[in-house]
Order: C-alpha cells, then sequence, then structure tokens
C-alpha cells in the first residue's frame, strides 16, 4: 500500500514536465490537479506561462485534464481560457472521476500520468488505476492545521522516492572500463 504513495518522479514545477520528458516516459495523456500544482488557491486563471505550457503540450498531442477536489466554480473559472475537460468535486483518491476522465480522453491508464502536490490525494489516485504519478512540491501550501499534518505525514514518503532515485542513480554510474 506504501508504495502506491510514492511518486515516480518529482520535479521542481510544472514546467519541468515538458513533452520530452512524457514521451521518454511513453506518456500520451497527463492529468492535472491545478491548486498548489499548476497555481495557488487564490489565483483565479492561468497566467501567460501556464497557457504556453498548455499550448506546448497539445503541440506535441498530449491529451490534458484538469481533475481537482476544488468546487465547479473554482474549476470552471480556472478553466475558462483554457477549454479543457476538466473534473471537479473528483474526490481524490477515489477512482471514479479519474477513470472518466481516462475514458473521455481516449487513453489506456499506462499511457497516462497524474501530476499534482500531494501524495495521498493526487498520487494515490493515478497508481490506484495503474498509472505514473508525478509530483511537484506546493507552490504556496495553506498552512491549516489538516494539511501541515498531511505534509508531515508524506515526509517519510517523499524520503523513500528520494533514497530509491538515488539508489538508481547508483546503479546506473558503475564504471565498466
Amino acid at each position: 500500500m506504501l508504495s502506491r504513495l510514492i511518486p515516480d518522479r518529482h520535479f521542481a514545477t510544472y514546467r519541468d514536465v515538458t513533452p520530452a520528458v512524457l514521451a521518454a516516459d511513453g506518456i500520451r495523456a497527463l492529468l492535472l490537479d491545478i491548486d498548489n500544482t499548476l497555481a495557488p488557491y487564490e489565483v483565479a486563471e492561468p497566467d501567460g506561462e501556464l497557457c504556453a505550457w498548455f499550448a506546448a503540450l497539445a503541440a506535441a498531442d498530449v491529451r490534458v485534464a484538469l481533475v481537482s477536489n476544488n468546487h465547479r466554480e473554482r474549476v470552471e473559472l480556472f478553466n475558462r481560457s483554457l477549454g479543457l475537460p476538466a473534473y471537479p468535486d473528483a474526490h481524490k483518491p477515489l477512482r471514479r472521476t479519474v477513470r472518466r476522465a481516462l475514458s473521455d480522453l481516449g487513453v489506456p491508464p499506462v499511457e497516462a500520468a497524474f501530476m499534482g502536490d500531494q501524495l495521498f490525494t493526487d498520487v494515490l489516485a493515478g497508481k490506484n488505476l495503474g498509472m505514473r504519478a508525478y509530483t511537484v512540491p506546493p507552490i504556496r501550501d495553506k498552512r491549516d492545521p489538516f494539511t501541515r499534518f498531511k505534509r508531515l505525514l508524506e515526509r517519510p514518503l517523499m524520503r523513500a522516492y528520494r533514497r530509491r532515485e538515488k539508489n538508481k542513480s547508483k546503479e546506473t554510474s558503475h564504471d565498466y572500463t
């Protein structure tokens, strides 16, 4: 069960998830959390940089959908200029909405990734369906007690991710001369 809470990849920002990165991972569709992944909670609409990133994904034929636990009003306002498939009130990490988004995009789970800032919602939502799971650090974290508690629980899981990545790099860096 714990392995389903550890991301497959961790990026410094959404901008690091390029079409080339996705192609190398065999990813044709990307499901995205909004809040603290793409924009802070208080930012109502995507900025030019985010729109350019979406345009680059579209140009590379990467299918994209927004899957958020936030309410319809927030998601619709954020998506107004983007016009992406969007799924508010998704109840992540439950499978139902994620499964529907994949079906609507016409992509099987093995060719899709879920990206977000939270392990207990975003990573688990993707892994529950056999998708790749990508994380980014929260842009601006909430400071309420519940969120702070969840972030404390995430720390050992992210340490496990970093250990795994360090071991991978050791395995591939052997000198065979």
